[in-house]
């Protein structure tokens, strides 16, 4: 193995943790990157630039993780980079987790599962699923980040990383939790011990504390007792660094035995929770050992001192808040106070409507756009294009020269349309099929111009790169005329099913008008038949 390889091995276990000394690891990312230096790879360097941007961003410090995350994506975008690009997208995800902006962070979620690929770690194609998981149920569709879960889960198991496993139940559970689905979340804390058990491993202090969190509002308040004075036990004998946890578990602690009634067992806790906050400058957590304290006052029947310190902890959490939105304001500020910032912001936007292979427009942009088209109410007709026996063409030669042939079909239907329809648009639906939007014509007419596009497919010389195999498509043509309906959905099915005609009438052919009601127009070698 040479140096450029055992370099990009060391990123990629580094890439690889969802458990970090941050401090360690970006010190030993600036290192990594003046090796890459040193090498000539601008790969590696991009790479180790990510992991340091990363780090930036878990110590707290979003703003200048967010300066470096431009530049990164910029550079992975322009060399069409998609495993960087996936990396990148997941840390700009937690970026906007922590600005409080759950619709962007679930963009970015979105984009590092999408840009996955063959290339992506076994570490990736689980964990980048489940931070989606994550972002989804943020943004409150539990349905949706259940699914995600699920084949996270499904993925962990069958690529056998167990410990994986466990971080991601551990995210479900406090997800769960977060959402005030209780019983749930026990369900998912009892598959993470039984994980746990079944592989010997020894749950961190900070799981039990979300476990105990759990029991507590599932009314288990002895076992979560337990449960939190194990997490305080293993917190001091593993020598964990991070300076809130030990006050977050005393505070979960305190909890736990007011609501057992061992009033006094629980000031003991709190006065632990609140002297660490005041030693380390736990702002946030003292908050809510206000808000505990006065619970407790309560518990015991002592009704002024619950009032007295419930007003403590009302000023306390306002002031909070306004801090903390002034932080998000300033690091917003440096995020885009240059007009490079403002710029690729505007690159991003385009990026992720577009497709990385055929770098035609994608999907997202179908569903933006289409829907503006057909709510117009002017002229618009549509065609889905499917490549004839394309599996012949990936089985027969590769993959490789599968793609090849989807970049040139691509290029010929964004050329010849350009030629007739220069307000139109190609997308790629996915795998072999494309989608043409032609506003401002109707079937009649664009069906000769789709079959012109057809021809040109079919006499483009493959000889060098199929070696004989054909290549052909068949055309499924709409127009808003031939819908039932005038919605999106009404106009690309009776597309479909037109181009289901074309394929069983022997392929290689352009289908528009009703079939259903047996009028349809079939265009081949330039002739029609009704």
């Amino acid at each position: 193995m040479n140096d450029a390889e055992q370099l990009s091995a060391t990123l990629t276990e580094l890439e690889d943790q969802y458990i970090w000394d941050a401090d360690a690891t970006y010190a030993a990312a600036v290192d990594y990157e003046e090796q890459a230096r040193r090498l000539g790879d601008e790969r590696l360097a991009t790479r180790a630039r990510l992991v340091q941007a990363n780090m930036l961003m878990r110590k707290g410090e979003i703003a200048a993780a967010a300066h470096r995350i431009w530049k990164i994506h910029h550079w992975a975008t322009d060399h069409g980079d998609t495993l960087v690009q996936a990396r990148t997208h997941l840390v700009w995800a937690n970026i906007h987790r922590h600005l409080g902006d759950a619709a962007q962070s679930l963009e970015h979620s979105v984009l590092a599962v999408e840009l996955l690929d063959d290339t992506a770690t076994a570490h990736m194609q689980v964990w980048h699923r489940a931070k989606l998981a994550d972002a989804l149920g943020a943004a409150g569709s539990m349905e949706a980040a259940r699914q995600r879960y699920a084949q996270a889960e499904e993925f962990a198991v069958e690529l056998g990383l167990p410990r994986l496993l466990m971080g991601m139940l551990n995210n479900y559970a406090y997800t769960e939790y977060a959402a005030g689905e209780h019983a749930r979340a026990r369900a998912v804390a009892q598959r993470l011990q039984e994980v746990a058990e079944q592989h010997n491993f020894t749950l961190d202090p900070a799981v039990l504390d979300t476990i105990g969190a759990i029991e507590i509002e599932n009314g288990d308040y002895r076992r979560a007792e337990e449960t939190l004075r194990e997490a305080v036990r293993r917190h001091h004998e593993g020598g964990y660094e991070d300076a809130d946890a030990l006050a977050e578990f005393m505070l979960t602690l305190a909890r736990a035995q007011r609501f057992l009634g061992a009033t006094d067992r629980a000031q003991v806790s709190l006065d632990t929770s609140r002297e660490l906050c005041v030693e380390r400058g736990l702002g946030d957590v003292l908050v809510r050992v206000h808000q505990e304290q006065a619970e407790l006052h309560a518990a015991r029947g002592e009704f002024a001192e619950a009032f007295a310190v419930h007003k403590v902890f009302f000023a306390a959490h306002n002031a909070l808040h306004s801090s903390q939105r002034e932080a998000r304001a300033r690091t917003r500020q440096a995020m885009f106070e240059t007009t490079e910032a403002r710029q690729e912001a505007e690159r991003f936007r385009e990026q992720a409507r577009r497709d990385p292979l055929t770098g035609l427009r994608n999907r997202r942009y179908l569903d933006e756009q289409l829907p503006r088209l057909v709510g117009s109410g002017d002229d618009l007709t549509v065609a889905i294009v499917d490549l004839d026996h394309f599996k012949r063409v990936n089985d027969q030669l590769s993959h490789d020269v599968g793609d090849q042939v989807l970049v040139l079909v691509a290029k010929v239907l964004e050329t010849e349309l350009a030629a007739v329809a220069p307000d139109g648009f190609v997308a790629r639906m996915g795998g072999e099929e494309f989608l043409i939007a032609m506003p401002g014509t109707t079937a009649p007419v664009a069906t000769g111009q789709l079959d012109a596009i057809r021809r040109a497919i079919r006499s483009y010389d493959w000889s060098a790169l199929t070696h004989g195999l054909p290549v052909t498509v068949s055309i499924g043509v709409a127009d808003l005329c031939d819908s039932p309906g005038t919605t999106q959905s009404d106009l690309l099915s009776t597309a479909d099913r037109n181009l289901y005609v074309a394929k069983h009438a022997g392929r290689d052919r352009v289908i528009s008008g009703k079939p259903r009601d047996g009028h349809v127009r079939s265009y081949r070698n330039g002739a029609t038949a009704a």
